[in-house]
């Protein structure tokens, strides 16, 4: 992540324009401020799939994944209100404060079984033992689908979000194989939701009814990527991170081992400091003002959460990792009409997970390079070797 660039950017003005060879060029938002006037006005600024989406390029004209799948319907993270407003007014019960309350024991276990399997002392590559399957554990819960399901969910959403990364989307047709499977799983999960729905998360989905209409198949492949990604990237990175900074501050790490009580606080500079979503695009619906710039109806204006993140307005001596930094608001889980409706989710298993590490683990060693996500939109790893040093 090119903070140093970002900083330079934002230190002269938070709005830039940016050119692209191959589109119309987009506003930058790099100030926490402007990202914030931004993320609450979504009549003004749009993030319908009619406008373009929510990301870079077009959704409408190349699909959501970057790669014009057919059978993908409309997620809501690509609605305006009101009817992006209705679909979170169906998911909300699934993940409120009642319903987390009973999973935290849950998870906790979880995190307790995934350690077993780690070698302490040695050097192991935590994804695919630690960070990869808690989240997609959890999310298969909510979804009411067996636990094993958890590595198709991670192979399913590493091509979803890895559009330019070739380890991720090796050619055209496998990277149609793998919709294939996941249209197929998506298809069946839907007709049985419809036929016997639940509580869970999936016949939620399923059995939303937009404006007196059911949501089509299409919309719920579109909604059922939206949660996989959502429910898995923000956490799994954030771990990620948060061992790299531990590694590289290890004072850091003395005083949660000392308190383990700092960690509800520590885990929202966590998920700051990691920011594992780079970017959110809107349309300007009007013409308006921004950072002093002139935005032009039909502007696509990007927003930056890890620029924003970093804003020296915001937070004070911003590249610093500290996890006794009292933080009233962050970007990494968005904010305004579209922020996450699972970040409680996401700092639970973050908390749980180095609150076993902190009985467990007196120092975190990073080996050799990690291996990065070839993404604009995810900033995340592929491979990430670590010794747990107890």
């Amino acid at each position: 992540m090119p903070y140093a660039e970002l900083a330079a950017l934002r230190a002269a003005g938070s709005v830039h324009w940016n050119p692209e060879e191959d589109g119309a060029g987009f506003w930058a938002v790099l100030g926490f401020g402007d990202i914030i006037t931004v993320s609450r006005q979504a009549d003004l600024f749009s993030s319908a799939h009619e406008n373009g989406g929510h990301r870079i390029f077009n959704e409408n004209e190349v699909g959501l994944t970057g790669a014009g799948e057919a059978a993908i319907g409309i997620p809501f993270i690509s609605r305006d209100p009101p009817t992006h407003t209705q679909y979170r007014r169906f998911i909300m019960p699934a993940l409120s404060p009642g319903r987390l309350e009973g999973i935290e024991a849950r998870i906790a276990d979880r995190v307790e079984r995934l350690f077993a399997d780690v070698p302490l002392g040695e050097t192991v590559d935590i994804l695919p033992l630690l960070t990869v399957p808690l989240p997609l554990l959890t999310l298969a819960e909510l979804l009411g689908v067996p636990a094993e399901t958890w590595r198709d969910l991670h192979r399913w959403t590493d091509a979803f979000v890895g559009e330019d990364d070739p380890d991720f989307r090796q050619s055209p047709e496998a990277m149609a194989a793998v919709m294939g499977e996941f249209v197929a799983f998506a298809s069946a999960l839907f007709a049985e939701r419809r036929a016997n729905p639940g509580p869970d998360i999936a016949s939620l989905l399923a059995n939303t009814e937009i404006q007196g209409e059911p949501v089509p198949l299409g919309d719920f492949i579109g909604n059922l990527i939206l949660a996989l990604v959502g429910g898995n990237e923000t956490t799994r990175n954030s771990i990620n991170h948060s061992l790299i900074a531990f590694a590289a501050n290890p004072d850091q790490w003395d005083r949660v081992r000392a308190d383990p009580g700092l960690l509800p606080g520590a885990v929202k500079e966590m998920v700051r400091h990691a920011s594992p979503v780079i970017h959110m695009r809107r349309t300007a619906t009007r013409d308006t003002e921004l950072g002093g710039q002139a935005i032009c109806e039909g502007d696509k204006v990007v927003v930056f959460y890890p620029a924003g993140n970093r804003d020296p307005a915001m937070f004070a001596d911003p590249d610093a990792f500290d996890v006794t930094r009292p933080i009233r608001q962050h970007l990494a889980f968005g904010a305004g009409t579209h922020v996450c409706v699972g970040s409680r989710l996401a700092e639970m298993q973050l908390r749980l997970a180095f609150a076993w590490m902190a009985r467990h683990v007196r120092r975190f060693e990073i080996i050799g390079e990690p291996s990065r996500v070839r993404s604009n939109f995810i900033n995340g790893f592929k491979r990430l070797d670590v010794r747990l040093v107890t």
